[in-house]
């Protein structure tokens, strides 16, 4: 599914408005936290908080620093 999104003003910042089905598919309501995370080539991805997915986040971030020429070589 691709969803087109428009960046808008919202005060001095700018933000995007996530329409109903993709809030739906994300399964979130008003005053949920999204995480918006780097995905590789210039590409991001956003996702609702899970139980745990902070701690998980910090544990990834921590393996791929550490494997991170492995794993470009596993990419390949």
């Amino acid at each position: 599914m691709t969803i087109e999104l428009k960046l808008r003003r919202v005060g001095n910042s700018l933000g995007v408005i996530i329409p109903s089905d993709a809030l739906a598919l994300l399964n979130v309501k008003e005053g949920d936290e999204l995480y918006l995370t780097e995905a590789g080539e210039g590409s991001v991805r956003l996702s609702a908080q899970r139980p745990g997915f902070a701690e998980k986040s910090v544990i990834a971030d921590d393996l791929i620093k550490r494997y991170r020429n492995a794993l470009s070589e596993l990419a390949k």
